[in-house]
């Protein structure tokens, strides 16, 4: 089962437009269909979707509370260094609150919250020959902060 991986994901939002605006908008994520005026379907590279949205049984609803069971965060992996930098320039120019940003070892991240509240990791991993390992050789990942600097420096 070395192949499974997670298809994609589908959300409960409040606010179908708004939440399609942050999506497609902000993130740069295609449309690919709207399911009537209550669900909408956004892909990357021409998938059929990568995350599906809807408001079935939450629109015009509350966050879910912070300290319950639920999603912690979304991540979406970006190919390259330099994506993951364009994305935050956007978010930047944008004026969009970010919650953190982080050097991992294995990869470097951006977090945010959606307008719903819902979390989101948008990352790259690191070639895998530089992550960091134990002397027994697993995988020693880390949390430091994120040299956002050098990252913008892939837009040069």
């Amino acid at each position: 089962m070395a192949q499974t991986r997670i298809g994609h994901v589908h959300l409960k939002v409040s606010d179908l437009d708004r939440a399609i605006e942050f999506y497609s908008g902000l993130l740069g994520f295609e449309v690919t269909m709207n399911y009537g005026s209550q669900a909408a379907f956004l892909s990357a590279g021409g998938y059929h979707h990568h995350i599906g949205l809807n408001t079935w049984q939450s629109k015009g609803g509350a966050p879910a509370p912070a300290n319950s069971a639920g999603l912690y965060h979304v991540a979406i992996l970006f190919p390259e260094r330099k994506d993951l930098a364009m994305i935050f320039k956007r978010l930047l120019e944008a004026d969009y609150p970010l919650t953190g940003a982080s050097d991992h070892g294995v990869s470097e991240a951006i977090y945010l919250n959606d307008p719903d509240g819902n979390g989101i990791e948008l990352y790259w991993d690191k070639p895998r020959d530089q992550w960091p390992s134990t002397s027994e050789g697993g995988i020693d990942m880390y949390t430091e902060a994120l040299d956002w600097r050098d990252l913008l420096k892939e837009l040069d």
